[in-house]
């Protein structure tokens, strides 16, 4: 009887530690961790590399959605358990056996006692974090930072002491108690010990897949604290030797490219521009290509054709001449003569520079983009009291719709006119609402892995769920970063809340959902995304209307606006390519419009079988790496607010430039902070 119980306790044992370190893996998990990465692939472009750091991050949203499921439908006021059936906002997310199957895992004791020692320890600290939001990897660099040190990291001992000094910069006796202890560790220790001399200090066991005193996403593996023996000074000096090796061929090769002389005139009807070996003398807008791997454009800017010219007093390479690069085009391509003296060696870095460019590959007419000379009208910022959360909050939302309205029918009323051509007249962009949404999400649980839904009814896509967002979506939009399908869809939403269907315009306008129409889903199942396209179109076949695509292309957004029933396609793509570069997305919508003409039962002409008309918009050029999915939005925008469904090829007059200004990108961030407020996402 013994016997058995004390097996029985070994089992229970056994099980809460393995659900303790998450060693539970089977055939299942991995299958599923597979398609969480692929999802992940589709709608970012990522690297290889980066897959253990994003699924430890899906993990631990994952952890925060749970929890959150948890508190709001399994629990009363009192933190009882209650046996709730599937929320019906979450049935396409959750099946009604993963429902059952959650709910039990909730109410195994084992889970239960796990749940409370970790609550429990949470609460009371024994050494609390005093640091805020700031996490241990931006503290180190501070650190540095303010040393001046050329190392690359810390011990974790002082990081860790660093981490729990408060506002009065006196860290507690027993943090210096634990740090002294680790000093002394430190000294007495074997470099090849496992157990890391913070933990040895703390008296704490190491937990499965982290660093103590690194934080989140940090491992053994990457911090490469590895057993086995170091490299010896002669095999450093070797892998020295190899790499100077390449360096020197790469170098090579990259000089001999630039000076190859551009010869084969097939090649050069691929290229938009006539090359022109005997640049004008004089300073002259120019385009500047380069020649491989292929011929394109990388960049823009001015060619200096001046005789005794010097390039940083120094004279020119044989056979180039001086050029000032004023845009990059293709921002990581790297400079044909690379600048000694700024130590640029991409076009990016080289933006207000000059550099040395191969005569054969300068192509001038080219006129650069200048602001426009009148200035914007300026709006008088007010002092704002401070006032509670709630009281804020209902005032922005009483004024959104009014103020939108207003902008709305002021930039109409400017548009309709029959006036001389003039640009819509814009205010100067403020960071009001970016500003009380960051301070309503501090109040959340969105920072520490809280989700959100948004409501898509089928109007929007053509078909109806529900938009989760969180807090990378929001810093997206915060810290100025490439927005994801999220930022993209929630924008949407605006547009045809508050532009479409007030004005009547959501039977003239249509979107199709990025996260289905982008170029990965096309590559890997081109058959899903031809039927839904096909099916949108065929639902509105009785009437012209105007179809937007935010489609991307695993690194970057362009617009494609489709009128079917004219067969027309609109391009429009702030980096300056045209279709050719995505052949597939082409042959993807050439292919549903001529299904949608055959299921119209229209008869044409063998000729006219293929005469699918694409058209290259001159629209606003983004002068960087990340505006281009604010482009995009604002693409959209600018057709809404005219509603009009053709669009002309060098762009609307009332919205024509070469390229946004800051104000206007901002814009579409306040518009969609402003949007979020008054759908209480943060409450």
């Amino acid at each position: 009887m013994a016997d058995d119980q004390h097996e029985e306790v070994s089992k229970k044992v056994s099980a809460e530690e393995e659900i303790r370190r998450g060693i539970t893996r089977n055939k299942e998990l991995n299958e599923s961790k597979e398609k969480i990465w692929s999802e992940i692939k589709r709608c970012f472009n990522i690297e290889e590399e980066r897959r253990g750091f994003c699924m430890k991050l899906a993990g631990k949203l994952l952890r925060g959605f749970r929890t959150f499921l948890s508190s709001k439908f399994l629990k009363d006021a009192d933190g009882n358990f209650v046996d709730a059936e599937l929320p019906k906002k979450y049935e396409s997310l959750i099946s009604a056996e993963e429902w059952e199957a959650f709910k039990s895992k909730r109410q195994d004791p084992v889970f239960q006692r796990i749940s409370a020692t970790n609550r429990e320890r949470a609460s009371s600290p024994a050494y609390p974090y005093r640091k805020g939001r700031v996490g241990y990897g931006r503290l180190e660099q501070s650190m540095l930072q303010k040393e001046e040190s050329s190392e690359t990291s810390l011990p974790a001992h002082v990081l860790w002491k660093e981490a729990r000094v408060g506002k009065s910069g006196v860290p507690q006796e027993e943090v210096l108690h634990v740090y002294q202890k680790c000093e002394e560790l430190s000294q007495s220790l074997s470099p090849d010990d496992t157990k890391g001399i913070l933990s040895r200090a703390l008296d704490v066991p190491e937990y499965y897949g982290r660093v103590r005193g690194k934080g989140f996403g940090v491992t053994l593996t990457s911090l490469s604290i590895k057993k086995g023996k170091a490299p010896s000074n002669r095999e450093l000096h070797a892998r020295l030797e190899v790499m100077q090796a390449e360096l020197d061929a790469l170098r090579r090769e990259r000089e001999a490219s630039a000076s190859t002389v551009y010869r084969d005139a097939s090649d050069k009807d691929s290229i938009n521009c006539t090359f022109q070996p005997n640049i004008p003398e004089g300073i002259s807008h120019c385009q500047l290509y380069l020649s491989s791997p292929y011929y394109r454009m990388v960049g823009k800017g001015k060619v200096h054709n001046v005789s005794g010219v010097l390039l940083h007093t120094r004279e020119l390479p044989a056979g180039c001449l001086k050029v000032s690069v004023d845009i990059a085009v293709e921002p990581n391509a790297a400079l044909p003569y690379p600048s000694d003296d700024s130590d640029a060696t991409t076009v990016h870095e080289a933006v207000g520079s000059f550099v040395a460019w191969p005569t054969n590959l300068i192509c001038v007419g080219y006129e650069t983009p200048t602001k426009s000379k009148s200035k914007d009208n300026a709006i008088p910022r007010h002092t704002e009291s401070t006032v509670s959360r709630k009281e804020l909050q209902e005032n922005e939302v009483s004024n959104a719709s009014a103020q939108q309205k207003k902008e709305v029918s002021n930039a109409s009323a400017q548009v309709k006119s029959s006036g001389a051509k003039k640009t819509v007249a814009r205010k100067k962009t403020t960071t009001k609402y970016r500003s009380c949404l960051r301070t309503f999400l501090e109040m959340t649980d969105i920072p520490t892995g809280g989700v959100r839904t948004l409501h898509m009814e089928v109007g929007i896509f053509g078909f109806d769920y529900d938009q989760m967002i969180g807090n990378e979506d929001f810093m997206q939009v915060f810290s100025h970063e490439e927005i994801g399908v999220n930022v993209v869809n929630t924008y949407i939403r605006f547009l045809y809340d508050k532009l479409m269907r007030p004005n009547g315009l959501d039977v003239s306008f249509g979107f199709l959902a990025p996260a289905t129409v982008n170029l990965v889903l096309i590559l890997s199942r081109p058959d899903t995304v031809t039927e839904y396209v096909l099916r949108i179109l065929m639902d509105n076949k009785d009437a012209e209307k105007l179809f937007f695509i935010p489609f991307n292309t695993g690194g970057h957004w362009l617009l494609l606006a489709i009128n079917p029933i004219r067969e027309i396609v609109y391009y429009l793509d702030s980096l300056g390519n045209d279709w050719t570069t995505y052949p597939d997305m082409k042959v993807l919508i050439d292919t549903v419009l001529q299904a949608f003409r055959a299921q119209r039962d229209i008869q044409t002409s063998r000729r006219g079988a293929n005469s699918i008309t694409w058209i290259k918009v001159a629209c606003p050029q983004q002068r960087n790496q990340i505006d281009c999915g604010y482009f995009m939005l604002r693409f959209m925008r600018d057709t809404l607010a005219l509603g009009r469904l053709k669009i002309p090829t060098d762009y609307f007059e009332e919205f024509k430039c070469a390229f946004y200004t800051k104000d206007q990108v901002d814009e579409i961030k306040e518009e969609w902070c402003q949007f979020m407020i008054e759908l209480n996402v943060c409450s």
